[in-house]
């Protein structure tokens, strides 16, 4: 086994430990408050919430003009990871100008920023798994970029119940919504926004939204990445428990 294999097992490992691991007291607590605060926002705003947000992912998903990066079929893992790391760092760089750039003309630009900053996160998503091998014109594989994405923004108790569902997705992809509009978005949009509220709420506020803006959009676009790239490990390990050694197009069959 040599030490790039060594690295991966355990950068897996800690990554799936972490995402088991039983919420804290904090965690509960905090849940719980965002949990009150949802009761108290009428229907009628959730409803227009996730209309909003499921148009706005289902834009960016189902795109066709999506251009990805290809990756030279005998190409080894530890090369293609090379690319996806500098994918993210292109885009969390990206988004950190953004989130600047928005979060520097208070409320109105801040506004802005969902939707763009929605797009580059989407974007990246795509070229990480088309790096890995994935068919990103597959339903099923634009449908795992959401279940990656969902459990990167998510409480721990949620956590808890989609890693199963990443782990195993050989197994569940056929018993999963077979259309877009059967996806839960409901719970995908709460997710979302207990996730980001504290960490984005203060770019509203003029003069020092442009920093909160650039260093939220920075971090939470590094760890949706990280994420996507134990994603996709877990998947391989779990198709081919070779992975590592093998120079195939799709290392994820």
């Amino acid at each position: 086994m040599d030490s790039y294999q060594h690295y991966i097992d355990a950068e897996l490992g800690l990554w799936l430990m972490e995402m088991k691991k039983s919420p804290s007291l904090f965690s509960r607590l905090t849940h719980g408050f965002q949990g009150k605060i949802n009761e108290i926002i009428p229907e009628k705003v959730h409803k227009a919430i996730t209309v909003a947000i499921e148009n706005m992912v289902k834009v960016v998903i189902t795109g066709s003009g999506w251009i990805v990066p290809t990756a030279n079929p005998k190409m080894k893992l530890i090369d293609r990871e090379t690319k996806v790391r500098e994918r993210i760092k292109w885009y969390r760089n990206t988004a950190s100008v953004e989130g600047a750039l928005t979060g520097a003309g208070g409320i109105l630009l801040g506004f802005a920023d969902f939707p763009a900053f929605l797009s580059i996160k989407m974007k990246m998503l795509f070229d990480i798994a088309a790096l890995y091998g994935a068919d990103t014109k597959d339903y099923h594989e634009r449908l795992f970029l959401l279940y990656i994405f969902q459990l990167s923004f998510s409480s721990q108790k949620r956590r808890n119940e989609l890693i199963g569902l990443i782990e195993n997705w050989e197994s569940y992809k056929s018993q999963l919504p077979k259309d877009l509009s059967q996806f839960d978005w409901r719970t995908f949009q709460l997710d979302y926004r207990d996730y980001i509220d504290l960490a984005k709420l203060a770019q509203l506020i003029p003069i020092i939204g442009a920093g909160v803006g650039a260093i939220a959009n920075y971090r939470l676009t590094e760890h949706l990445g990280g994420f996507a790239m134990n994603a996709y490990r877990l998947r391989m390990l779990k198709n081919n428990p070779k992975y590592l050694e093998t120079g195939t197009p799709n290392l994820l069959k």
